[in-house]
């Protein structure tokens, strides 16, 4: 949905830390997360299943990875 957001933290070695963000930008749009073979792959994914942007960052690097899903609407007590 619209609104959906990933943050990877990354060890960016002798730079320190970064931090990224995938984010669904149209309506119908999603975010998935997959983890294969040492890499993480963060893809914002059209209804049909097309990935429109894609991001990979070496699995050994990745210090966080934050899903936020958007809320259906309800207040959060």
């Amino acid at each position: 949905m619209k609104g959906d957001r990933v943050e990877i933290v990354i060890d960016a070695g002798g730079e320190g830390v970064r931090t990224y963000e995938v984010v669904a930008t149209r309506a119908g749009r999603r975010v998935e997360v997959s983890n294969r073979r040492g890499v993480v792959e963060v893809s914002e994914v059209t209804r049909t299943g097309t990935a429109v942007r894609t991001a990979r960052f070496m699995a050994s690097r990745v210090l966080a990875l934050v899903e936020q899903p958007i809320s259906d609407g309800e207040p959060e007590p």
